[in-house]
């Protein structure tokens, strides 16, 4: 009995995640307070960090919320941080946590609006270079007024949408038929094999240019990534303000990037360059207009209340006439409201996307708050201070790209600024040069963080949609399709 409980414990401890991985995590669990009483609290502090990133970087085997909350909570009842602690950071960040919470799930119920976008474009622009191009540009907008995670998962519906239907034309079906499983190739006729491979690397650089796109619009803004807003708190900056300061490096990076985007296609180097077959752009097109005919007025109705509520938001943020997460809040009454979406359950589905990293951001803080009681980075922020200031920006740019590769961008940029913030408050900074450093610190975690799935969230949230294994998008495919921009926007980031 005793052996069939220890069974059914190692096999719910977290899930479907590997035997090592499980191993690991609890190694970490016993090895930290025998660190603690050995070495002391600052050792077993970096040592609890590096395992903390340690969950970051595997992701993919496990979500980080349940092994990075089982640290934190170790680390709370070790008392290398406190409750009282990790309640000031969440006072401190909650306009983040609003955001995440609120203007998620406010774009959740623009979908409709922004699926046609893009199929239109995918549909009615011919040239591959145009097409990515504009791809890039619309995920970038979008980014730097919406969610790039959102803006991804718009990208990946549509994706998804188009490939299952050419798949079941491949198969031999029409693509209005409903039963079809478009994972398997088992079905597919020889004439069509060739055709669905060309599409699926299509597919492969349409989502890799638009996924940079949302890292290209999301560094311009107050509201483009988590960890913009987090940043403009501590600096006192609002909408317009965000957006001047970042200007003189987030324009040339976005030119810089799209730059990239057309000559990658013109090179057709490293999976890009791949145009659509026309066999399967007759039948995407012969499936567009069927749906276009079967749209009713109510559902063109309810567009025109997303397009409404889409002005309505680029205003409010413009002007900044509220926290962020309370505009995206006003956004969900306003689209529910008037397009009838009075159901509990249907409103609950926009919060799913955004809730889980919303608990691990509070996971996040935790382990800020152990690196602030500890003052694990002091020694650290004051070398780079101890520097020249005009050798310090760079510096800064360049320590919170190389984590960001490896790390979450959003807990890099909250480790760093709050550090330089302390520096401010101690008067051993001015304003001026915090703004500077702060501006480092955006970019750094912005920019080079596009070299791995683990650097932003929407990256990683592409690795583990639906559409990656259809397309064939591995972990190593993604590093490879990335590299030109991570060189390209790390290196601009750096010399400006």
């Amino acid at each position: 009995m005793t052996r069939t409980f220890a069974n059914a414990f190692a096999h719910n401890f977290l899930g479907h995640a590997p035997a090592w991985y499980k191993r690991t995590i609890i190694l970490f669990l016993i090895f930290n307070p025998i660190c603690l009483w050995l070495l002391g609290p600052q050792l077993t502090g970096w040592l609890l960090i590096a395992e903390f990133i340690f969950t970051l970087t595997m992701a993919l085997k496990c979500y980080p919320l349940l092994p990075g909350g089982l640290l934190a909570t170790e680390a709370l009842l070790l008392q290398m941080t406190s409750p009282d602690t990790l309640y000031m950071e969440i006072q401190t960040n909650l306009p983040v946590i609003l955001l995440l919470m609120f203007m998620v799930a406010g774009i959740y119920f623009m979908k409709s609006l922004l699926l046609v976008t893009f199929t239109n474009i995918l549909l009615h622009v011919r040239s591959k270079y145009l097409l990515a191009l504009m791809f890039s540009m619309t995920a970038a907008l979008l980014s730097a007024f919406l969610d790039a995670l959102t803006v991804t998962a718009v990208i990946i519906s549509v994706t998804v949408g188009f490939y299952s239907v050419y798949h079941k034309v491949a198969s031999g079906k029409p693509h209005h038929h409903n039963t079809h499983d478009h994972v398997t190739d088992q079905e597919i006729t020889e004439l069509h094999r060739e055709d669905l491979d060309d599409f699926r690397a299509f597919l492969r650089s349409l989502l890799m240019h638009s996924a940079i796109g949302t890292a290209l619009g999301g560094v311009c803004t107050l509201v483009g990534e988590p960890q913009n807003l987090l940043i403009a708190k501590m600096a006192g900056w609002d909408f317009a303000e965000f957006f001047i300061k970042m200007a003189p490096i987030s324009i040339p990076v976005l030119i810089a990037g799209f730059i990239t985007c057309v000559l990658l296609e013109k090179l057709k180097i490293l999976g890009y360059g791949v145009k659509i077959p026309r066999p399967v752009l007759q039948v995407l097109k012969e499936f567009s207009d069927a749906e276009k005919a079967k749209r009713t007025t109510t559902q063109k109705a309810a567009m025109m209340i997303q397009a409404l509520a889409a002005c309505i938001l680029v205003v409010g943020l413009a002007f900044h006439i509220a926290e962020v997460g309370l505009i995206g809040l006003l956004i969900i009454i306003l689209i529910t409201s008037f397009n009838g979406v009075t159901d509990e359950h249907q409103i609950g589905k926009a919060f799913q996307e955004s809730l889980p990293f919303t608990s691990l951001l509070v996971v996040f803080f935790a382990i800020v708050g152990v690196i602030h009681d500890q003052h694990l980075f002091s020694p650290i922020i004051a070398a780079v201070l101890a520097l020249p200031e005009a050798h310090q920006p760079a510096m800064f740019f360049l320590a919170n790209g190389i984590l960001s590769m490896i790390s979450d961008n959003v807990f890099v940029a909250t480790v760093y600024i709050s550090e330089v913030k302390q520096a401010l408050d101690a008067g051993t900074i001015s304003h001026e040069h915090f703004e500077r450093l702060a501006i480092a610190i955006n970019t750094g975690t912005n920019l080079p963080s596009v070299a791995t799935p683990n650097g932003q969230a929407a990256f990683l949230f592409l690795l583990t949609s639906a559409i990656a294994p259809l397309v064939r998008l591995s972990y190593g495919r993604m590093v490879i399709m990335a590299l030109p921009y991570t060189l390209v926007l790390g290196g601009v980031g750096l010399f400006l």
